[in-house]
């Protein structure tokens, strides 16, 4: 295995470093002012004005959709690295570089099985950062950790499919910027439980849909927002619909690959930051006299983090470096370990770095609670950790079982 950095991917890399030293870190304070102002306002899901500003510079630095390989000309290998980096700001460095999901998912899903139709009207606004999208998976009324519960029903009517339907937890959905949203539900209740499902298009503006309710993440609000909405007797044309019908398990699988080795190294990238903050605390904060630094139990903790930190990186790059050659499929029990390696270990590290900060840990001083927040969600997103060990032992235990 091989993840030296391609000589393109380390000239993005050596830009992306600047860009974020620059520009992205000292804007941090600017977008969290601007988030406060806006939300005074009465307008929480508007997009603080520095963002636009950051996106602008960005695309003047060559900075734009570096994790469409299509686009970018780099492997998952490659883009893994620079998710790495965007991962220690967060909020901000992903969509700067339009790079933010879940719009970099849904961005594929066009782009492999869209129609150019589609593509016109959809993926190419996206790809030049001129609107958002949000996903429609989960549901409020069911177990999403199985996909297979997804009662959304989709009914075709002539030239047009009838949505009707209820989804929670889609991300993205309040930003006013947000256009579409791509929704799975149920064609054929009575077909196999792989074929039951298709994506279709939805329009947000579509008459019939309605935000419900922006859900909050340990008491902090999204400015893209993480919505409940209601589909009543939601019409779209026929054409609206991706792939094929019954299709909507291998095109989610499809989507879910690359984009899981995205959250995994921004997780990485989070703890990365965290590390260096619980560094810097330690050695300049003196208890008991001497810096806490000098503490066994703070060594420790330090120590245990870095360990823990490759492990995970490496983990991930494997995967990547296996979806690069043998394929998402090939890489299957690899991106499921992954996703449930990867939150766990920046938690981890963002709990010790919190309890070295001590209140100023839990405060918005630090960018280490919000942060916490974020990659607990990490654990449940795109399927909770039981249904990814799951299927690690599944592939483990294949062989004895004889299936």
């Amino acid at each position: 295995m091989d993840f030296s950095l391609s000589e393109r991917a380390a000239g993005y890399l050596a830009r992306l470093q600047d860009f974020m030293d620059a520009r992205v870190y000292p804007a941090e304070a600017v977008y969290a002012a601007q988030r406060a102002e806006l939300a005074e306002a009465g307008r929480p899901h508007d997009l603080p004005p520095v963002v636009e500003e950051l996106k602008a510079d960005a695309r003047e630095r060559g900075l734009w959709n570096l994790f469409l390989p299509d686009v970018s000309g780099l492997s998952n290998t490659d883009y893994a690295t620079l998710a790495e980096l965007t991962g220690r700001s967060s909020a901000l460095a992903p969509e700067a570089i339009n790079c933010a999901a879940p719009d970099t998912g849904n961005m594929e899903v066009l782009h492999m099985f869209g129609t150019e139709e589609q593509k016109e009207r959809w993926l190419k606004p996206l790809l030049e950062g001129e609107i958002r999208s949000c996903f429609g998976m989960t549901e409020p009324d069911v177990a999403s950790s199985d996909a297979r519960n997804i009662s959304t029903s989709i009914v075709r009517d002539g030239d047009e499919y009838v949505i009707n339907g209820r989804k929670w937890w889609t991300t993205g959905a309040a930003d006013p910027r947000c256009a579409v949203m791509i929704l799975m539900g149920k064609t054929d209740p009575e077909g196999h439980p792989y074929a039951q499902q298709s994506m279709v298009l939805v329009p947000m503006d579509a008459p019939g849909v309605t935000v419900v309710r922006d859900l909050s993440v340990f008491g902090y609000h999204d400015q893209h927002g993480h919505c409940e909405i209601r589909l009543e007797d939601v019409r779209v044309p026929v054409s609206n619909l991706i792939g094929q019908e019954g299709g909507g398990f291998l095109i989610a699988q499809a989507r879910l690959g690359p984009g899981r080795i995205h959250h995994c190294m921004r997780a990485i990238g989070m703890a990365e930051r965290a590390l260096e903050l619980m560094c810097e605390r330690a050695a300049s904060r003196v208890a008991f006299g001497k810096e806490i630094a000098r503490q066994g139990v703070v060594q420790e903790w330090i120590a245990e983090s870095r360990m823990a930190i490759e492990q995970a990186r490496l983990l991930t790059l494997k995967t990547a470096w296996l979806i690069d050659t043998q394929g998402v499929k090939a890489a299957r029990s690899e991106v499921a370990a992954i996703k449930v390696v990867a939150p766990r270990v920046a938690l981890d590290v963002l709990d010790k770095a919190i309890q070295v900060h001590g209140g100023a840990g839990v405060s918005s001083d630090t960018p280490l609670a919000a942060m916490w927040a974020g990659a607990r969600t990490l654990r449940l997103a795109d399927g909770p950790d039981e249904v990814h060990v799951r299927s690690v032992a599944r592939t483990e235990l294949a062989p004895y079982l004889g299936r």
